[in-house]
This record gives C-alpha cells, structure tokens and sequence, in this order.
C-alpha cells in the first residue's frame, strides 16, 4: 500500500478499532480450550477484542500462524493482517552461543551471517518481528541477563548491535525480519544485579555509555524498541517521556514502534508511577507506546481516557498508523503469510550452511584462560570425560526453547569421533547443583532431579580418572540459573562439583576444565585446581564440535572475554573503563593503607576485559602514530606491529584504547575505540593500521555538550585490555 491508502485504510476504522490494533496477546489467548477459564479471565479480555488485535506473540510455527492468520483475516471488518512476534533471541532451530558468548569473537562480520540465520528460521516459521537484539550494556553478573547481552563495554556492542539488525532485517525481504531492540534503557544496571529493579545514575553516565548500543541499533535502523522494565531515575522507562520522546524520538530520530514489555504497562500501577490502569493507559499512550504486551489496559481503558479528554485521538492514530506502516514495510497487506509454510521450513531450517556459520561462530566464542602445556590433547592419550554437561545435548542457554535439542550431538560424541572409542572413558559424575531448590520451580519443571545414585556416580568418575592420562571436567551452572528471572548473590561453583575437582586434583594427573553458563562465574578455585580453563558458556547447536575441535586442537581458540571476570563477590561490579580516582592503588601521593584498596582482594578482575589465550603466542611492538597532533578535519593514524613467535597459526584481536588525560569532566581509565581481528602464521609478522578520528574521542562534557576537548591522550594497544604498549597525541582545536 502507499502512504495515502495507509491513511484511507485508518480513516475507515472506528475507534474501538484503532485501539484493538495495539494490543498484543500471545498463544495462550487463542486456544479455544483455555480461552474460557484462562488467560482470557483472568485479563479481562473480551472476544471482540481478540478478534480484531494488531498482534500476536510466541506463535510458533508455520502451520499454525497460517491458521491464525486467516481466522484472523475472515473476521476482522477491515482484513488488517496480524503482526506474529516471537522471543526468538539468538536463535529459532539452528542455535548460536548465547549473545555474551558470541560477543566473545569480537567477529560483528561472522554474527551479522549468524542473525541472518536467525531471520531466515523465524520467517520461513511465520514469524515478522522478533525480540532481539538485547542490547543493555552489562556490567554485574548477579544479573541472569547478561547472558543475552554483549559484555560491558559501549563501543564493542555498539559495533555489533548494528551488524546484529543488518543481519536480522537486511532489506527486510522474505528471508527477514523487524528486529525489536531492548531494554529500553540501561536495564543491565539494575540495583543489585536484581531482575525488574530500578536504575539510578547520572544522565551523563546513562548517554555516555548505556545508551551507546541502542543508539547504533536505533542507526542501523531497527524497526521496533522495547522499553524496559526499570524505572530510570524514578521515572518507568514505559511512560518516560524523556526518553521516549526526547531522546528516542526527537534526538536519534525513531519514528517506528514501541513494544511495551510483557505487562509493563499494568505494572506502572505496581511502580506506583500511575494510580490505576485508567492512568496507566494514558501515560504510556502520551510516550507513543504502540503495542501493550498481555494485559487490557489499552483495551479496557484507553477508549475512556479518549472519552474524557485526557488522551486525544489524534494520539491514537500516530500509534496505529505506525502499526501500519511496518505491517506495510513486511509486505502483510500483499501477503499476510510472507511465503512462510510447512515446506519453507523444512527447507530453511538446520540447513548445512547454517550450521557452519553457527559453528564459526562457536569456535570464535570459546575463551581459553588458562593453559599450562596440557592442551590441545593428544589424540593418544586416554581422557576421562566427565561432568554433567559432558555427554549433554542442552548447551543451549535459557532461551533456546523452540529448537529440537535432540538434533544436537554431544562433547563425548564429538570427543569421542576425534580420538577413538577407547580413548575416551565416560562418566557423569555430579550434577550443576547441589540441590534442585536452586533452580526454582520454573527450573524445577524444566529439569527434574534426576534418579541417579550420587555417591556411585562420583566413584564412577573417580575410577575413570584414574584409569585416564588426563582429565576432561565440564563444570559451570544449570542453564535455568541465568537467563530472565534468574538473579543470584552467589556465582561460585558448587560443591558438588569443587569436590570432585579437588579429588581429580590429588590424583596428579593434568585437569582441563570447561565452564559451561550464562555469566562470568567465580572462577579463582577452579583456575587454583586445574591446569587448563575453557569458558564456552553455552555455545549453540554447534558447541560440542566445537568444544572438541578446539580440545584436539583441530581450532586454535581465539575467543577475547567481553565481561571482566570477578576474584569474589565483593568486587562486582568490575569492569575495565573505571574512572580515575584521586588516591589510586598505584601512583597516588599516599601510602600503604589510605588509597583505593580492599584490604582482603587485589582492585583487579581475575580475567579482565578483551583476555584470552591462544595455543600460539602474539607479541606487539612497535606502536607509532603518523603526527603527535591532530585536530577535527586531520584524523591520526596509528600502526601496530605484531608478530606470532608461536608454532602454530592462530587469530588474535588487537585492541585499541584511549585514556583523556584531563578534562572538565573525570575520563575512565581505559576506553575502547576500536579492534581488529587478525590471522596470522606461526612466525608472521605484519603492521595493523588504524584511523583514529575526533569522533572517537567525544565525550559528555560539564555542561552535557558532546564534545572533544583539547589536550594529551594516552593511546594504548594491546591483546587485552591490562597489557599494553602506550604512546601519546595531542588533540588541538
């Protein structure tokens, strides 16, 4: 349709209709047998209203969204086809590793094929928009949603959240959908890494560095938005004009449409932000808030707020007409199906290439911290693999709920195909927790305590390491402790599994230890018991051979860590671009005891940021800038020479970071503005050049103007974010 049928198609509708387009309801609601006494009830959701609502959610599969949809069709007056969404995160059938382990190959080229990958499933299954990507910056792992994030820091993620929506959208074809960024805004900062809590902090820290992702996204030209749960500053982030209409709208220039998130709209009741749903509705309606998310707030309240004036109906009509143009922009009103069918799944999905790209991308994410001369193995020696996640198909994560795990092949089948049969002794050993109470009742539900016989089981595994040369130990958390709803005050591994490790340990013989989760994990006792440590997180559909690809060395690992890995709880949150402090731990003009210290943990992380080993080794040298000035019109270019002195071919990320010598405003002590991944040859040596323009030296300044101010810079580069070679370069106006 064009823009003046879209208009005529708006004018046609009564107003009741207009309002039913902003409602979204998910598969619950039409389920004829459960509509009665279900959801319906219990939301207080008349059949008119579910005739006739704009959008549906988590309606999976071809079949029935085509069913649905021409239910839909035949009785809505107008024909105006459903939206289907879905909560499909970072993968449909064929599964990446979750998003903080993906972020890990620091590869925005690899991950943009992978949510292509991600598009090309969910609409050959029906569905046009999905909720991905997450892009709130993450820096306390209590938080169980890190796991869908991209690390802690603002530039890296800003460069992959714009390759992740070129994946997922393209040129929003068949073959791909609306993404819905979210949350809207700065939801990774909840107090106390507590889910659904508030966010408090500076506007300057908020644009400075938290709303750098979306804002990529928001460029990159992401479709739709999905505003947070949290309050920001008091304020829901639903019914924030601030942020929804200043900054989203007026300053980034979105015109599309918001999402609120499952509910949100009711719970600005609960925040105590709006007396009642009747307020409710006009609040987050005022905030252009297009479609509420399961509740009948919008539908049982918001023809009222009209009605007595304090919504007008031109409101309205900006909402659903943005409804229309993206219902338009997909191509629904040609057809309502997208060619999505039966067939088009069958032919879409787990197909071979998908799989090698999610596989690229699994050999990319996996992170080796610790290494000392046990790996890769010898394809000779007997492995003793043992562990709850060692002969698993569910290294899924949380949100991987629509793919056929059964598909998958496990670590002791991939093992077990690279060195033999009688290399390989098998044993479960112990379970990710010590009781099924810590995974709630929802993780309860999803993974019953298993029949097994513990006290045999560990004997199992201990009469398998000792008939072993070297021992293979996947450890970690359940997949049900991080994700949504999954909050923790305590990330160390559990005992279950520590004895275990610390009897492999007595035994003299060489440990490698997989950490399978969903977030940095304290790792310290672990690393103190081991002689090699893998974080994979949950690396896909594609894990497994990965994993054992990179065991064998078949891969040499390359995976740089995107979240700082803490020595204890009381650290956290730990991340690299802390600001500077007037008594810091090294070079402060006090002593001993009066600078910023704990008396019980060194100030460091246990793995910082961009950390991660190889089975090569990289040196650089040799960094060198072309001018030691540069102003707005004359960029600086630096060069970094690096060589693999190592026996082996292996990749790396060279990194580059900035520190603001002095400004009106204190600057962090380290920030990214720029990465490179790089191939090298045992004994290559090659110069990497990298353009540093004023743009990457911009900051919020005291009087909130995005600006760069003149004076020195310090420039480092390194293969993290600790060590590194320095120079220096003058900014002038």
């Amino acid at each position: 349709m064009n823009k003046d049928q879209l208009t005529d198609l708006l004018h046609q509708m009564t107003l009741t209709e207009k309002i039913d387009q902003l409602v979204m309801l998910d598969n619950s609601f039409f389920q004829k047998d459960a509509a009665i006494t279900g959801p319906q009830v219990k939301l207080g959701i008349s059949e008119d209203v579910i005739r006739n609502i704009g959008s549906a959610y988590n309606v999976i599969g071809a079949d029935k969204v085509r069913k649905l949809q021409d239910e839909h069709m035949k009785n809505s007056r107008l024909h105006i086809p459903l939206l289907f969404c879905g909560d499909v995160i970072y993968g449909l059938k064929t599964v990446m590793p979750i998003p903080l382990g993906y972020s890990c190959s620091w590869d925005p080229e690899t991950i943009e094929k992978g949510m292509s990958i991600v598009a090309d499933e969910a609409s050959a299954g029906g569905i046009h928009t999905v909720f991905s990507p997450m892009l709130d910056l993450s820096r306390d792992p209590r938080w169980g949603r890190v796991m869908e994030g991209l690390g802690e820091d603002p530039y890296l993620a800003s460069q992959i959240a714009a390759s992740e929506i070129k994946g997922l959208q393209g040129n929003l074809d068949s073959h791909h959908v609306a993404s819905c960024i979210k949350h809207f805004a700065a939801y990774g900062a909840a107090e106390g890494g507590r889910d659904y809590n508030s966010v408090d902090m500076s506007e300057r820290k908020l644009r400075q560095e938290y709303l750098k992702p979306y804002q990529s996204a928001v460029q990159a030209g992401a479709k739709m938005v999905m505003p947070s749960f949290n309050t920001i500053n008091g304020i829901p982030s639903t019914a924030n004009k601030w942020l929804l209409k200043k900054v989203l709208e007026e300053e980034w220039g979105f015109h599309g449409v918001k999402v609120s998130d499952y509910a949100a709209i009711q719970e600005l009741v609960y925040h105590g932000y709006a007396e009642d749903a009747y307020d409710a509705a006009e609040k987050a309606i005022h905030c252009g808030v297009n479609f509420d998310m399961k509740t009948s707030v919008y539908a049982n309240y918001l023809q009222k707020d009209v009605e007595d004036g304090r919504v007008k109906e031109e409101e309205i009509d900006e909402a659903v007409m943005q409804i229309l143009n993206i219902k338009n922009e997909l191509g629904l009103f040609e057809d309502p199906y997208r060619q999505a069918s039966v067939k088009e799944e069958t032919a879409r999905q787990y197909t071979e290439e998908s799989r090698r790209t999610v596989k690229k991308l699994a050999d990319e994410s996996v992170v080796l911290l610790e290494n000392h001369d046990v790996l890769p193995l010898n394809k000779n020696q007997k492995i003793a693999l043992i562990g709850p996640m060692a002969d698993s198909k569910g290294t899924l994560g949380m949100w991987a709920f629509n793919t056929d795990a059964s598909r998958n092949r496990t670590l002791r089948e991939e093992l077990t195909e690279r060195v033999g049969q009688e290399n390989v002794k098998y044993a479960w050993g112990c379970d990710f927790v010590d009781s099924m109470d810590a995974l709630g009742d929802i993780g309860k539900f999803f993974h019953p305590e298993a029949p097994r016989n513990l006290i045999e089981e560990k004997q199992k595994a201990l009469e398998a390491a000792d008939a072993s040369d070297v021992i293979v130990f996947t450890m970690g958390e359940h997949a049900m402790q991080s994700g949504e709803a999954s909050s923790r005050t305590d990330l160390s591994l559990p005992s279950c599994q520590m004895s275990l490790l610390h009897e492999f340990k007595k035994m003299r013989k060489p440990v490698v230890v997989l950490i399978y989760s969903g977030r940095p994990l304290l790792l310290q006792e672990a690393a103190d018991n081991s002689d090699a440590l893998l974080q994979v997180y949950w690396p896909g559909s594609e894990g497994a051979s990965a994993v054992a690809d990179v065991l064998t060395g078949k891969i040499n690992p390359s995976g740089k860590l995107t979240m700082s890995m803490p020595r204890s709880m009381g650290q956290i949150p730990v991340y690299y671009s802390q600001l500077k402090t007037g008594r810091p731990l090294q070079g402060s003009g006090h002593t001993g005891k009066f600078v910023s210290k704990y008396l019980d943990c060194p100030n460091s992380p246990l793995y910082c940021f961009g950390y991660g080993l190889s089975y090569t080794d990289f040196t650089i040298s040799q960094l060198s800038l072309d001018n030691p000035y540069m102003n707005k019109t004359e960029p600086l270019h630096a060069v970094i020479h690096i060589k693999n002195i190592g026996n082996c071919k292996g990749d790396t990320i060279v990194q580059l970071y900035i520190h603001d010598e002095a400004g009106t405003i204190a600057r962090p002590v380290k920030e990214l503005i720029d990465f490179k991944r790089i191939t090298l040859e045992a004994g290559e040596e090659k110069d990497i050049t990298f353009g540093i323009s004023e743009e990457k030296l911009r900051y919020y300044d005291a009087n909130m103007d995005y600006i760069t101010e003149p004076g020195k810079f310090m420039l480092y580069a390194g293969l993290n974010s600790e060590e590194c070679i320095e120079t220096e370069f003058t900014y002038q106006l």
